[in-house]
């Protein structure tokens, strides 16, 4: 098992982390998924950083 370690936050912090978890998760769990969300949309935004580059991205609205 994974060791545990305390991280000093506010309780208004702690409150708003709260409101991102689901039912039965840990706080370690939420900030998991989080961290996993915002790493695919920075994935993602580079890729499409790099097609518009190379101009071979076309935006749904230019269709």
């Amino acid at each position: 098992m994974a060791t545990t370690t305390t991280i000093p936050t506010t309780k208004t912090i702690r409150d708003r982390l709260k409101t991102y978890g689901r039912k039965g998760e840990t706080y370690s769990d939420i900030l998991s998924r989080l961290m996993d969300a915002v790493d695919r949309d920075e994935f993602m935004d580079r890729m499409y950083q790099r097609l518009e580059e190379k101009e071979q991205f076309v935006s749904l609205d230019d269709l």
